[in-house]
């Protein structure tokens, strides 16, 4: 399994720790439960390349938002 080291602020790492009692869970298992639900999402949206707005210039794609969720009415 390939190893990743995060260098995490204490203010961050405390919320953290808290959030990983609350589900409990070790805050290294959070860390990989949000990272692995983050990738599954963004697997899911095609990724940066996978977009499929026409644009000029690949910074602003990267850059750029898109609207996401229902449309008002």
């Amino acid at each position: 399994m390939t190893k990743l080291y995060l260098d995490i602020d204490s203010k961050l790492y405390k919320e953290l720790k808290s959030r990983a009692k609350k589900s409990y869970l070790e805050v290294e298992k959070l860390a990989e439960d949000i990272i692995r639900r983050s990738m599954i999402t963004y697997r899911r949206s095609g990724g940066i390349s996978g977009r499929s707005d026409k644009v000029d210039d690949a910074l602003v794609r990267v850059f750029s938002r898109q609207k996401k969720g229902r449309r008002r009415r």
